[in-house]
């Protein structure tokens, strides 16, 4: 990365800098040529004004005028020739040392490129470039009228030392560019390898961390920048892979210890019925009453294992129905009437919504109703109350389960959702019925509320008794 960084750095730059560099390189040969034109057009003016003052004598002809104005003109870079109107040579200065290829353009007969530019020069000054030795030469022609007379002067200056002064920019950026890519290079990989250092040090860090130690964390670093985000979000990412790890973990110990129970007793039952050659019929049918109850409770926790794995994965099928909510509520309170009356409660049922439509897995429904309602009556004691009210609450139904047992203490409240977790660790086997007993109920219950855009919460629990509220999202334009 800090090897492409850099050549993207220096591609950027050098795209930039040929870029300036041409631009520069025009703008000077823009100026370079204005400033001869101007040099030009200053010379010029200055030799057919002298011209026209020496024609104007009358003792001097206009050719006399001519050929004396141009040998008394001398420029070590220009060179100037009179034509008349037939384009015949009146009279030329002489040409400067190292301008030997002017004479082909200011010779007689005249080239048809000089022809094209004194036929141009016929009302307004005209300039042209001619090719010449090695740097060219700029040509003016301008006409000029003497006592009836039309002439044509024509002024050629060769553009060496506009060439040199070109050449001599090219060289300093043929030296500066490459010089300055150079160092930026240098410098960008200098600067890519010190802000991705932390980047390194987070990776090689990164490599040290696994499942035995996803405790350790990236060393913060400033929150303000994008490296320093990326820390704490990645530091976010092990605390969540930590805690789902620990769960994990005390989810297959606990399923284990859950499993082993059983297991455990209904092989010792089975050892101990057949460690005798006979026994009394009523003894086998015990021991076959412990395991038959033993392998409900088993094939129970498995049922809800299998229900969890399921839902984790995404793969439990929704069973979608239309129905009355507040008739599969009522027959999920009918159908644990029997065992809220011989643990000696009171089981009332109370909605406010008539014909409560609904459309949701009934069957998932039902048993997240079931799971709430033998919870409350488990934990009331003899002589409680349980109250079931069902209402509409706008575009959503709330059912909320209310019993008098003594409540969830507050520092257990925030677990009692985990899997295989039990407020009350100390209660008897033998309580739990209608229910697996290994702590999966409630999680299986929020499971199903979550699955139908609902949600199941802990709405109050103190010593005067317990409120879970399920909250279901009816669906659109139901009355």
């Amino acid at each position: 990365m800090r090897v492409q960084l850099t050549l993207w750095y220096t591609g950027v730059l050098a795209l930039v800098l040929v870029l300036f560099s041409l631009a520069t390189y025009g703008y000077l040969a823009r100026v370079a040529q204005q400033r001869t034109d101007s040099s030009l057009v200053e010379t010029m003016n200055s030799f057919v004004s002298t011209f026209i003052t020496e024609a104007n004598d009358e003792d001097v002809s206009a050719e006399a005028a001519a050929k004396e104005t141009a040998a008394s003109f001398y420029s070590p870079a220009r060179q100037v020739t009179v034509y008349d109107y037939r384009k015949e040579i009146v009279a030329a200065s002489r040409v400067p040392e190292g301008f030997s290829s002017a004479s082909q353009w200011s010779g007689s007969p005249v080239t048809p490129r000089v022809n094209a530019l004194l036929e141009a020069a016929g009302s307004a000054a005209t300039f042209d470039t001619f090719a010449g030795a090695q740097e060219g030469i700029r040509a003016l022609a301008m006409p000029v009228e003497i006592k009836g007379q039309k002439y044509r002067v024509l002024m050629l200056q060769t553009l060496r030392e506009q060439a040199a002064g070109l050449a001599l920019a090219r060289r300093a950026f043929y030296l500066a560019n490459p010089l300055a890519l150079l160092l930026a290079s240098l410098g960008g990989y200098f600067l890519a390898r010190k802000s991705l250092a932390p980047v390194i040090a987070m990776g090689n860090q990164c490599e040290q961390i696994g499942a035995a130690n996803l405790d350790e964390r990236l060393t913060e670093l400033d929150p303000r920048n994008e490296l320093g985000r990326l820390a704490l979000s990645f530091n976010s990412l092990l605390s969540r892979l930590q805690a789902s790890f620990d769960i994990q973990r005390r989810f297959m110990a606990d399923a284990s210890h859950e499993l082993r129970t059983p297991v455990a007793i209904i092989r010792g039952e089975a050892e101990v019925a057949l460690s005798q050659d006979a026994r009394a019929s009523e003894d086998y049918r015990e021991s076959l009453a412990i395991v038959h109850d033993e392998g409900k409770r088993l094939a129970r926790i498995v049922e809800d294992l299998f229900t969890l794995a399921r839902a984790d994965s995404g793969q439990y099928p929704l069973e979608r129905s239309n129905m009355y909510l507040d008739e599969t509520v009522g027959q999920c309170v009918r159908a644990v009437d029997s065992l809220a009356t011989q643990r000696g409660l009171s089981l009332n049922y109370v909605t406010s919504a008539r014909e409560l439509f609904f459309s949701g897995d009934e069957a998932l429904l039902r048993r997240m109703t079931l799971n709430i309602l033998d919870n409350a009556i488990k934990y009331t004691p003899s002589g409680g109350s349980v109250l079931v009210n069902l209402r509409r609450n706008g575009s959503s139904c709330n059912l909320a389960i209310t019993d008098t047992g003594l409540g969830i203490p507050a520092e257990l409240q925030p677990r009692i959702f985990e899997r295989f977790y039990r407020a009350d660790q100390a209660r008897s086997r033998s309580a739990e019925r209608n229910g697996s007993g290994a702590g999966l109920g409630l999680s299986i219950a929020r499971w199903i509320a979550e699955l139908h855009g609902g949600r199941l919460v802990l709405d109050a629990s103190d010593q005067s008794g317990t409120t879970f509220v399920i909250s279901l999202p009816l669906p659109q334009g139901s009355a």
